[in-house]
């Protein structure tokens, strides 16, 4: 049977979020926690619009905070597929604030794993990509750079 393919934008997806009084941490700062709960939810929707059934997060890596965000600001996370192999996925998601008049501002990226998991959890096979932008090749092949990275991590015990 031939694997299927699907395009990077296929998948692509953008959520919104108000911070409120309770995602905010002592310092009156967007807790970094419910930040990662919300980069970890959305990367899983990419993965599962991509994959077309469940999926699992295996690692997360080169998660960057570059600045703050406070109550009642707009974080916006736009979150696409960067690489894939068999059963794996990397989903990049960057978040911004945005201000009122759309103005936005980056406050984090991240790289997170996927593996795409049947019904009982076993690994399957998911589709492959179609890279069709100079963007999104060279997203590729930083992420197979990424990924050597963390075998090599993987290796040593990190």
């Amino acid at each position: 049977m031939e694997r299927r393919t699907k395009k990077v934008s296929d998948s692509k997806m953008e959520h919104i979020y108000q911070v409120r009084p309770e995602h905010l941490n002592p310092a009156g700062r967007l807790f970094g926690g419910k930040l990662m709960e919300w980069i970890d939810e959305l990367a899983a929707f990419v993965g599962m619009r991509h994959s077309g059934g469940g999926v699992t997060t295996a690692s997360v890596d080169n998660l960057r905070f570059m600045r703050g965000a406070y109550q009642n600001d707009l974080i916006v996370l736009t979150a696409r597929i960067t690489y894939v192999g068999n059963s794996s996925m990397e989903v990049r998601v960057d978040t911004y604030i945005e201000d009122f008049e759309g103005i936005r501002k980056p406050i984090n990226r991240a790289y997170l794993t996927l593996v795409a998991v049947d019904d009982n959890g076993v690994p399957r096979q998911v589709p492959s990509i179609t890279l069709e932008t100079e963007s999104e090749r060279a997203e590729w092949e930083a992420a197979k750079r990424r990924k050597e990275l963390r075998i090599q991590r993987k290796k040593e015990g990190f």
